[in-house]
């Protein structure tokens, strides 16, 4: 059984594995002060639950887009599951596709993690990621599966927090799909502008990259915590797969497994 953690800007994903496939999952808030043994603690009575010991465990692989974060997630590995673990960026997990950008180093792991998956997945590219997270990320592959370059937007739960810090009369408010576009009180107003916003976003921009880069029938897949919310809103989405990227770390573990064998 394989632990697969996938850590981001707002939450990490603790995903156990068998054979590819996901038995169990555990989600905590992203913390860079949490230790080794805190999470070791946490995921041990976890995984007991489902009546998995640490032995289980024969490998552990690891996507983080925080660099402070890796420390305690590399000791969790080491300690509790005596592990080596594989880190998504690091040498000693090679990928098996190009990244064809002006500065491959400065590409985040989970857009790696999700360019692997659509191989994985899909069977071949190309296809356009779209990530609802901290940030929202549009992601191209290419045909051959190689990763081509991509956009990056702000969250929306960042720019509904930027709304209430900066207006001083508008409050904090949860993401819904509204009724309508036209708003008629101040937090229909903002739902509709966040939701709708979002939603002709990400429509627009999956419209000139398929134009700019002459794909127009490239699917398109939605992923990530709130992937599910804004497919209700547009029919642009080929795919919603929230663990998407899960199964990317999946594909680029038996990658690597296949050349120890």
């Amino acid at each position: 059984m394989i632990l697969a953690i996938d850590s981001g800007n707002t939450n990490v994903l603790f995903t156990l594995l068998r054979d590819g496939e996901a038995v169990a999952s555990w989600r905590r808030a992203v913390d860079d002060r949490r230790t080794a043994d805190e999470d070791g603690v946490w995921l041990l009575q976890l995984m007991n639950l489902k009546g998995t010991k640490p032995a289980d465990i024969t490998g552990v692989i690891i996507s983080s887009v925080r660099p402070a974060a890796l420390f305690g997630l590399r000791q969790l590995a080491e300690v509790y599951f005596a592990c080596a673990p594989l880190v998504v960026g690091d040498d000693g997990l090679p990928l098996n596709f190009e990244v064809r950008v002006d500065r491959p180093e400065q590409v985040g792991a989970d857009r790696l993690v999700n360019t692997r998956a659509v191989t994985s997945v899909l069977g071949q590219g190309p296809a356009i990621v779209v990530d609802f997270g901290t940030a929202t990320t549009l992601d191209v592959v290419a045909a051959d599966g190689a990763y081509i370059g991509g956009v990056i937007a702000p969250g929306v739960n960042l720019s509904a927090e930027a709304l209430y810090q900066a207006a001083a009369r508008l409050p904090r408010i949860d993401i819904q799909k509204p009724n309508s576009v036209l708003g008629q009180d101040t937090v229909a107003c903002m739902q509709s502008g966040l939701f709708w916003g979002y939603v002709s976003m990400i429509e627009g921009l999956i419209a000139r990259l398929r134009e700019e880069l002459d794909l127009p029938s490239a699917p398109v897949v939605a992923t990530g915590g709130l992937a599910v919310l804004f497919a209700g809103g547009t029919d642009v989405f080929d795919h919603l797969d929230p663990d998407f990227t899960v199964k990317g770390l999946a594909a680029l573990y038996s990658d690597w497994a296949k050349t120890q064998a």
